[in-house]
């Protein structure tokens, strides 16, 4: 297994950040982060609440997202995912009843 597949970091439910948080491997948003997150793989759970600019490989959107996205792979709204913003990733998945309020510049 990869170093950074192993690496796995959560901002829980009820805990909140303010300012900039960085990493490697995946993290997952469970709380409220307002500031910039960048790292490779973020999920912002459905209970998150984000309202930060991101600089990811990927973000994946189950909660609340407000901001601005640059994202080198891809950007998944799951069904329960809101997004608003500007959005900037190769490749841009939006569930059935995920929520995209966005501008959107799609990456070669």
């Amino acid at each position: 297994m990869k170093e950074e597949n192993r690496r796995f970091s959560i901002i829980d439910e009820g805990f909140s950040v303010e300012g900039t948080v960085s990493g490697k491997g995946r993290l997952v948003i469970k709380g409220h982060v307002k500031g910039m997150v960048s790292g490779q793989r973020v999920v912002i759970a459905e209970e998150g609440d984000v309202q930060a600019d991101v600089r990811v490989v990927e973000l994946t959107i189950g909660g609340n997202y407000r901001g601005s996205i640059e994202a080198e792979g891809s950007v998944t709204i799951l069904a329960s995912g809101r997004c608003t913003g500007k959005v900037s990733c190769r490749d841009l998945i939006v569930e059935p009843g995920g929520k995209l309020n966005a501008s959107v510049t799609a990456k070669r």
